[in-house]
């Protein structure tokens, strides 16, 4: 529920932003930041089923992450690109549930604290995992640097992402470059069971 309502809000206010900084009478991102509220409120009001994550999946994991994608590519902010690799395989809903959570966790935080203006998205499905790839070309940051400095609100959403990972018996590795960007990489087996 939080990242549904959060990826939204964080959009429209960097569009709003982003005007007033152009100070240009530009009616399209105005337009844009407004549905971006209205799906926020709708989301919202629609709880109860969100909380169904069959309801949420009735159409599979492609097509909701294609639906979030397309949201954030609308806003006009950064250029997102998705790329499907493998023969697609259905997962339980949970597991891709906690999937679509992590994908909005890492878009929330490059969003929110990357600069970036490219996000790309790897979907792979292989033999014995599926492989999610989020990269931006954001500023990064020494991650090391960061856990010593112990600044543990810039390290919660990534602790989010690793905690989501373990539910479903994931590995999870983050790499980042001061001045390139970040990349989370996330391996789900496919053979194992969840702990």
């Amino acid at each position: 529920i939080h990242d549904n309502i959060s990826l939204g809000l964080t959009l429209s206010k960097l569009q709003i932003t982003n005007f007033i900084e152009r100070d240009q009478s530009n009616k399209d991102l105005l337009i844009s930041s407004i549905d971006l509220i209205t799906k926020s409120l709708v989301d919202l009001n629609d709880i109860s089923k969100s909380l169904d994550s069959r309801q949420l999946f009735s159409h599979g994991l492609i097509d909701v992450l294609n639906a979030e994608i397309a949201v954030i590519n609308r806003s006009k902010i950064v250029d997102v690109v998705f790329e499907v690799r493998g023969e697609v395989l259905f997962l339980d809903s949970e597991k891709e549930l906690i999937i679509f959570r992590i994908f909005q966790e890492a878009c929330n935080n490059i969003l929110k604290h990357a600069k970036a203006n490219v996000i790309t998205i790897d979907l792979t499905y292989e033999k014995d995992d599926v492989q999610l790839k989020i990269s931006d070309n954001g500023i990064g940051f020494n991650i090391e640097e960061t856990m010593k400095a112990k600044e543990i609100r810039k390290m919660s959403g990534l602790k989010n992402i690793q905690q989501r990972g373990e539910i479903i018996g994931a590995e999870t590795h983050i790499y980042s470059t001061p001045n390139i960007g970040t990349t989370i990489h996330i391996k789900i087996p496919l053979n194992q069971s969840q702990p």
